[in-house]
């Protein structure tokens, strides 16, 4: 009996010594957590998706017919967060519905962002939103500083359930009026897909069969457009439609100006120059040279006509488009168009002999064209790199290679052909530009070289880059 009632008398104090420890490990966890540098914290975030995808891809209630490699459940896993669109099987035909939901969420999930979902998650239970997860969210949506991070996270997720709901409604009657199987699992994945950038698709030919199509394309173009830009740029423009603001912020300004320009002169280029399209009535061969442009600037990564019988002129231009790529704080990739426009904004001053680089006679910050150059230099360094190591492994052809870095870099998802037919070396050399690409090179090589957490300063961040 004595022995009994010590044991009881020591119960509560093991469960208050468990209870201490167990708060001193959640204190050291969140104190690493919080030391750590923002970027650190995205390339953990969307490693951490890659791999609990990967894994659920591998199991069997994904699989269907012979069953996909543990390598390719892993290029399907990255290319879905990474929102690229390269895939090495195809995914209506050897996943079950099961898999191509993992699939979809992934999607959803890269193309968000993942401290939007967590943040989301934070806030639905919390008024504050903690200091490392705002300063994360800045991070991955390129934010100007005194931006109000929690009203944000929970626009973009009204934002993106609408657009996306709005456009699988409109995807349904075009996919049944054109007479697809399984119109409304179709219009779900394909309007994700659209809004997210990612250019997944359930038709193993993306959308070639359905290139007069106009509705179709229609649709498909709108939901790139509004991904691409991203919330705020919609947001922005909606205040200036409404009366609520007299102009937009110079970021919306070069995004919109960026967009409609390489718009018009991708779908100008291809119209004049692409003889597969040459044959085509006139207005399918419009809307196959738009559709085109279209894809490659938005990253969304589908297609109407085959790539790999473009002439080479044309997937020069495309892969041009794809390098430039979208808005910062959009779905999309690639080097981004106010990069591109900064770069731009140099050569123009150092032309004409000015100190300051200027957009509609506003001066850019200069730590935005410091990250401008740089950012530049990255990307092209990766795409370098990427192409290099791609001509060390593969047989294709030194455009086909090039085409399909940038496309990996860009997280665009257009490829020549070859990528079912990539070594297994090739294969992971495109898994980490995909990677790298979603991140960003620059956030990428951020993440791997800084060591500790930045020391907060304040700035002018008119123009995210």
């Amino acid at each position: 009996m004595i022995g009994d009632s010590g044991g009881e008398a020591h119960a509560p104090a093991a469960k208050r010594t468990a209870g201490v420890e167990l708060r001193e490990l959640s204190e050291r966890i969140r104190r690493f957590v919080g030391e750590r540098h923002p970027t650190k914290l995205l390339l953990f975030g969307y490693a951490s998706y890659i791999i609990v995808g990967w894994l659920l891809l591998c199991l069997p209630f994904s699989q269907a017919g012979t069953g996909v490699s543990s390598l390719d459940n892993l290029f399907t896993a990255t290319s879905a967060v990474s929102t690229t669109g390269l895939t090495t099987t195809s995914v209506a035909g050897n996943y079950s519905f099961l898999g191509q939901v993992i699939v979809l969420l992934l999607i959803q999930l890269g193309g968000i962002g993942y401290m939007t979902f967590g943040s989301f998650i934070i806030l639905s239970r919390k008024s504050e939103l903690p200091p490392t997860r705002a300063e994360v969210g800045k991070v991955a949506f390129s934010l100007p500083e005194p931006f109000d991070i929690r009203r944000f996270i929970r626009s973009v997720v009204a934002f993106t359930f609408i657009i996306e709901l709005s456009g699988a409604l409109a995807l349904y009657f075009a996919l049944s009026a054109a007479g697809q199987n399984a119109p409304v699992w179709g219009a779900v994945f394909h309007s994700i897909s659209s809004f997210c950038t990612a250019g997944f698709s359930l038709y193993d030919s993306s959308f070639e069969s359905h290139a007069a199509n106009f509705w179709l394309n229609a649709i498909i173009a709108a939901l790139s457009y509004l991904g691409a830009i991203g919330f705020i740029v919609c947001v922005d423009s909606w205040r200036v439609i409404s009366g609520k603001a007299e102009e937009m912020t110079l970021t919306s300004r070069i995004i919109l100006w960026s967009t409609f320009w390489l718009t018009v002169g991708g779908t100008l280029l291809l119209f004049l120059g692409e003889p597969a399209i040459r044959s085509k009535p006139l207005d399918e061969r419009i809307m196959a040279a738009f559709f085109q442009a279209m894809t490659a600037m938005t990253t969304v990564g589908f297609n109407t006509i085959g790539i790999g019988g473009l002439a080479k002129t044309s997937v020069l231009l495309i892969i041009i488009l794809m390098v430039i790529g979208s808005s910062p704080s959009g779905t999309g990739g690639g080097l981004k168009c106010t990069t591109f426009s900064a770069v731009l904004g140099v050569m123009r001053s150092t032309i004409r002999g000015e100190k300051d680089v200027r957009f509609w006679g506003r001066p850019i910050p200069i730590e935005r064209v410091w990250a401008a150059v740089a950012t530049l230099a990255f990307y092209l360094t990766a795409l370098i790199m990427g192409t290099y190591l791609l001509e060390m492994t593969e047989a294709s052809s030194f455009d086909e290679n090039l085409f399909e870095a940038a496309s990996a870099l860009g997280t665009v998802g257009l490829s020549m052909g070859i990528t079912p037919v990539l070594t297994a070396v090739g294969k992971c050399i495109v898994i980490a530009l995909m990677f790298c690409g979603r991140l960003g090179p620059l956030t990428f090589g951020m993440a791997l070289f800084c060591r500790s957490k930045p020391v907060p300063e304040k700035r002018n961040n008119d123009l995210a880059i």
